[in-house]
């Protein structure tokens, strides 16, 4: 990691609007060989300059509690960020953890037992559950492939699973390719009433047999946005287009790129997001560490900063901390 951190900090820039109030609603955590992301981390990240004042946990399959039954193991990651979060509000001068959403199976016959649990270890924290329903025939081409079994949102089971979510109050997060976003319009047409949150865009891939495509898949997956965004209950996340398997070869540079750079190549898709669903309905998010193998976070919300300045103050307002204040009920 140090040489990562030294190729970031290739790229140095001044603070756009420092006193800009931002909660990043998609972040993780994990304790792994070779990397790991854990509270130090996460400050150095959010303390780079921009005004983060809380964030959101986003499950990621680390620490489970490889103990329990196999449909409760997930709860031992609510447990360890609890932990996390509790540390994090120890220093006001840092960002806190305010909210967790964790990993359960939504097909699950026992999903209230898990929900449970959740609750119990998240010491006030827990608020929904992200069950991704990523699933590619050729995972062999991607960076981080998806694991879910392919037409999850069409099964029965997993959208009593959602709805469930909304009857008790939580959300539902989400992770997939931008070929299944058909499929999420259809889930989210199907379960109204629990709020849904679509993250990372829907992923447009631009890797394996999607590689040199990019204005094909762009073209439909406007439209499928925009049909997406006639789902009231969905909620877009704005970030997490610089993972490797989106194919801007960020990673692969002798420098990461500037803000500059990152807005020419990414501007456009979060413009047409925000057109159809609104500012009151979209959140900008880092999607770190993921994204940190492709830019600075300080570089990132710079990029951020830059796409917003085109909203009133009230709009930038909503995208940067509001939306995820009310959803995320922080």
């Amino acid at each position: 990691m140090t040489d990562q951190n030294d190729w970031l900090s290739s790229v140095r820039e001044e603070i756009i609007d420092p006193d800009r109030e931002i909660i990043d609603p998609h972040h993780h955590l994990w304790h792994r060989t070779g990397w790991n992301y854990e509270l130090d981390e996460l400050w150095s990240d959010t303390g780079d300059g921009h005004n983060v004042i809380q964030t959101v946990f986003l499950e990621c399959g680390s620490e489970y509690d490889t103990e329990a039954t196999e449909h409760l193991q997930p709860v031992g990651e609510t447990r360890y960020v609890a932990g996390i979060a509790e540390a994090s509000r120890a220093d006001d001068s840092q960002a806190t953890i305010a909210g967790i959403v964790s990993r359960a199976d939504l097909t699950h016959p026992g999903l209230d037992e898990v929900l449970d649990a959740h609750e119990a270890a998240g010491q006030g924290l827990f608020r929904g559950i992200r069950h991704s329903g990523a699933s590619d025939p050729h995972p062999e081409a991607l960076t981080i492939p998806g694991r879910a079994q392919p037409g999850l949102y069409n099964e029965d089971a997993f959208r009593q699973g959602v709805a469930r979510l909304g009857e008790r109050g939580y959300t539902y997060d989400t992770w997939h390719y931008h070929h299944q976003n058909e499929d999420f319009c259809s889930l989210a047409r199907a379960v109204p009433d629990t709020t849904m949150i679509l993250d990372h865009f829907g992923t447009p891939l631009g890797v394996g047999r999607f590689q040199g495509k990019r204005e094909e898949i762009y073209t439909q997956w406007c439209k499928d946005i925009e049909a997406i965004a006639g789902c009231q209950n969905v909620v877009a996340k704005l970030g997490g287009l610089a993972m490797p398997d989106n194919g801007f070869g960020w990673h692969e540079q002798s420098q990461p790129p500037s803000s500059d750079e990152f807005v020419e190549q990414q501007a456009r898709y979060y413009h047409h997001t925000i057109e159809c669903f609104g500012p009151d309905r979209c959140m900008f998010e880092s999607n770190f560490p993921v994204d940190r193998m492709s830019l600075s976070y300080h570089v990132l919300y710079n990029g951020l900063k830059k796409i917003a300045a085109r909203y009133t103050d009230s709009e930038q307002a909503a995208m940067f901390a509001g939306t995820a204040r009310r959803v995320y009920r922080l």
